[in-house]
């Protein structure tokens, strides 16, 4: 597949299911190992040696597992004991997520934790955050489809979604279709609404989507360090009753911090005070709330300074504007 048609990855199904004797099984169904333990050796020593052969033979190519369960190293090498996926899909940010984003947003401070939850976790594998093609299917209904609210509300809960995943540390994945918040699901037999996609509510979505990935691609804090603990730093997960998280993502040195700061709450919040680790100004790259998205164009006029002292814990403090139902991304820019 990869040598002769150039297919660019492997993601590999249901990984769990090959990786334990008695997956879906119940006693006396299953047959231990050698070892007397469940755990399928010649599973194990198979998915090694696929993601062995892949990464020898196809330089540039990657592998990808969807495994469920907490199996240690899924993407860890083959040579310190892992099974040798490049990544593994996080199936746990994706189900709290989507719970969450599927509230009321009046009862969305008591679910907090399912955003925060996964940072406890984010840093033992290479994840990909995936809102795959399993999440639009079987009477799920679309992505924009779980959101609350009215039209208006949908569409912005969603783009501050895609604000809050575009910062989180971990590769992103959407299933065809959502990166102009199709409405309908997904259908294997049938094209997508490619005339929703050109209207100008959805194309709102497909802009940021772009806009997003450009961000992304041009600025190293919110790529470099994934996978390390050290790329993140959080300045307020803790601010449930307003629906507020912001966290700082580094990147080498060298490379500018960013501050990504999500509200999912239906109100604007002015004058919010958050801590900074660097002095001076913060340009403001990305506002979901932004008219050309669709949004309602408030925001902070091209960034804001630092002000004021510390907060957080933080040496230094700034206010900003946080639109209802957004997200938006602080650069530090030395000198500005």
């Amino acid at each position: 597949w990869m040598e002769e048609f150039h297919v660019d990855a492997i993601r590999v199904d249901a990984v769990a299911s090959m990786l334990y004797r008695d997956y879906s099984r119940e006693d006396g169904q299953w047959i231990p190992n050698r070892h007397g333990g469940r755990e399928n050796l010649e599973a194990i020593a198979f998915l090694q040696r696929v993601n062995r052969e892949i990464y020898a033979r196809a330089p540039g190519a990657m592998t990808v597992a969807e495994e469920s369960t907490a199996w240690p190293g899924v993407s860890s090498p083959v040579h310190d004991g892992g099974l040798g996926f490049g990544f593994k899909w996080n199936m746990g940010w994706m189900n709290d997520t989507l719970s969450y984003m599927s509230e009321a947003h009046e009862h969305r401070s008591w679910h907090h934790d399912k955003l925060t939850f996964g940072l406890l976790y984010a840093f033992s594998e290479n994840f990909i955050l995936p809102l795959s093609h399993d999440e639009v299917v079987h009477g799920k209904g679309s992505i924009l489809g779980r959101m609350p609210g009215d039209w208006w509300q949908r569409r912005a809960n969603l783009r501050a979604y895609y604000g809050f995943m575009w910062g989180h540390p971990g590769k992103k994945l959407l299933v065809m279709g959502q990166e102009f918040g199709q409405t309908h699901e997904w259908d294997h037999a049938a094209t997508i609404d490619w005339a929703a996609a050109g209207s100008p509510d959805h194309d709102g979505i497909r802009r940021l989507v772009r806009d997003l990935n450009t961000v992304y691609r041009e600025t190293p804090a919110l790529h470099a360090r994934d996978s390390e603990a050290g790329g993140f730093e959080w300045v307020d997960g803790g601010a449930n009753e307003a629906s507020v998280l912001s966290w700082i993502r580094h990147g080498r040195e060298g490379d500018d911090p960013v501050l990504v700061i999500v509200n999912f709450s239906r109100f604007e919040r002015t004058d919010w005070r958050f801590g900074a680790p660097c002095d001076g100004f913060w340009e403001e790259i990305v506002n979901t709330d932004a008219a050309p998205y669709g949004g309602t164009g408030r925001g902070n006029v091209g960034g804001v300074a630092t002000s004021g002292g510390g907060e957080h814990g933080k040496p230094f403090g700034l206010t900003a504007t946080l639109p209802p139902l957004s997200a938006i991304y602080l650069r530090h820019r030395p000198g500005r």
